[in-house]
């Protein structure tokens, strides 16, 4: 891919992540979040999400910030912040403040954020490092970071499964990393916390299982709409398309499939005290 076409938000191209361009995109995305946001919710709740000025990072169209404009208490000042505004545009809503800017440039002034989300944004973006260094000078000393995010060695276990996939599989990171991303960052995001200078790192695992949803309902996450594009690039041949088209409709046709999707949430606190950008 050129560097003319590079997508604003890193590796991430809305209009070419799945099959269907930005409309499959935006119901992807609203998918996702039915899926697995309760949990989140649970944990950004034991991690001290409550109140005060709440900035969602990397908002983009919106399924998450409108969930947590719901859930969140009355009074909740909601930040919802991206570097593409046309993406941006769909998280509109009442109670919603948009902010259209780039993670590590943030126009807002030093510790005025209460707590910062960053969910599946830091395996976009080139340079994490800098945007969590820009979280930690805006948010308020004692205040809390969350980043949630996928390991592709952890995140998805299924039952049947289909090693002749890993081609794929290992086709599909590779691209992500030629745009700039890292689909192995999970493991990373304590370690990326701790270089960014935050204290009382903490590291908290969700699952989503088919137990819980039906197995259909993981289709824009698993399915092969999510390789069409890699076609197009050239980064998958037809025949490989196929293959993963026909164990995916394998797997959801089995009464016994099991499929397990691995969240990982790291959270951690701004000290008190000067902030990155200081020297004595």
């Amino acid at each position: 891919m050129s560097t003319a076409v590079r997508p604003l938000g890193g590796s991430y191209d809305p209009a070419r992540t799945t099959g269907g361009g930005l409309t499959a995109e935006l119901d992807r995305l609203e998918a996702q979040a039915a899926l697995s946001f309760p949990e989140e919710l649970r944990i950004l709740r034991e991690l001290g999400m409550e109140g005060g000025t709440v900035l969602e990072l990397g908002a983009g169209p919106g399924a998450v910030t409108r969930r947590l404009r719901a859930a969140l208490p009355a009074g909740t000042a909601l930040i919802a912040a991206d570097i593409d505004g046309e993406l941006l545009a769909h998280a509109a809503g009442p109670g919603v403040t948009l902010l259209v800017a780039d993670g590590a440039d943030l126009p807002l002034p030093d510790a005025s954020v209460d707590f910062v989300l960053l969910r599946y944004v830091l395996q976009h973006v080139p340079d994490p490092a800098a945007v969590l260094t820009e979280v930690r000078r805006v948010l308020k000393p004692g205040g809390r970071v969350a980043c949630t995010e996928v390991d592709s060695a952890l995140w998805g276990a299924a039952e049947p499964s289909y090693p002749e996939l890993a081609g794929v599989h290992a086709k599909m990171a590779a691209a992500q990393r030629a745009d700039g991303g890292d689909r192995s960052i999970g493991r990373r995001l304590p370690r990326l916390l701790r270089a960014a200078g935050f204290d009382e790192v903490v590291l908290r695992p969700f699952a989503t299982t088919n137990d819980d949803h039906p197995t259909d309902a993981f289709a824009p996450q698993l399915g092969p709409q999510r390789l069409e594009p890699l076609v197009a690039r050239g980064v998958l041949s037809l025949a490989e398309l196929a293959l993963a088209a026909d164990r995916w409709n394998r797997f959801r046709s089995d009464p016994d499939a099991w499929v397990m999707l691995l969240g990982l949430t790291a959270a951690a606190t701004a000290p008190a005290g000067r902030g990155p950008q200081e020297t004595t």
